[in-house]
């Protein structure tokens, strides 16, 4: 038979973490989240841990793994206090994988992200409404610049450069709503040209050159491609 300290103890217990159940996820008068909030997966595991203020999230949340280890799979600051956050994800070894500001849930300006296990950059794009916007410049694991290129809405937009990693140029070329539009050069691995002229939605237009060498070779009229020239301009034998 269960002693009356027992039941005492028990009852005690029951009220200890029914109180603590009642320290976070409350709501206030207006039925907005309140004081901390966790989240969990339906595992049961962690998921998100924050603050709100009368419905509103304030200071750092932070968001976890369904895992039995729980790592920290990203953080969202909300200090600024004016709706928006800065955001980090990273790797289950705590390294950052990108970062970058958000508007709800929306990326916004600047955002940066990173070659694997690495604090060397991999790319940094800008975004406005949550679509590409402005500059992005991506780069090789020895921080050198790769490509560079400009987004408007959502769509890559003006000129177009791909560098090799020894900083020789590869490609220059222009892109009008997403694709290939105006003067284009491309060039060999020595960063000689190997071929120029220009793009028309996406496809090659009007007289293209090529090169061997840093020498032309040979000029094809890309819009009738059966007009094939060689350098010296006279009619290919057929």
């Amino acid at each position: 038979m269960i002693s009356k300290r027992i039941l005492i103890g028990l009852a005690l217990l029951n009220v200890f973490f029914l109180h603590a159940q009642n320290e976070f996820n409350k709501l206030d008068a207006d039925g907005k989240k309140d004081g901390v909030w966790k989240g969990v997966y339906e595992s049961k595991r962690p998921r998100y841990e924050g603050t709100f203020s009368h419905g509103k999230e304030t200071g750092i949340f932070k968001f976890f793994d369904d895992t039995q280890k729980g790592d920290v799979i990203a953080t969202r600051d909300f200090t600024a206090n004016d709706g928006s956050s800065y955001t980090i994800f990273y790797d289950q070894a705590k390294n950052k994988v990108s970062e970058g500001k958000e508007v709800g849930k929306v990326r916004e300006g600047e955002w940066k992200y990173y070659h694997k296990a690495s604090k060397v950059l991999m790319s940094s794009e800008n975004y406005k409404n949550g679509k590409l916007d402005g500059p992005k410049t991506v780069y090789y694991p020895n921080a050198k610049v790769a490509e560079e290129m400009t987004y408007v809405n959502g769509s890559k937009e003006g000129i177009y450069k791909k560098i090799g990693q020894n900083g020789t140029m590869l490609e220059q070329t222009t892109y009008k709503n997403n694709e290939y539009n105006g003067d284009a050069v491309f060039y060999d691995s020595d960063g000689a040209v190997a071929s120029k002229g220009k793009f028309v939605n996406g496809k090659k237009a009007g007289m293209w050159q090529f090169y061997t060498k840093g020498k032309l070779t040979k000029e094809v009229n890309m819009s009738d491609p059966k007009s094939n020239y060689q350098a010296d301009s006279k009619p290919k034998n057929k």
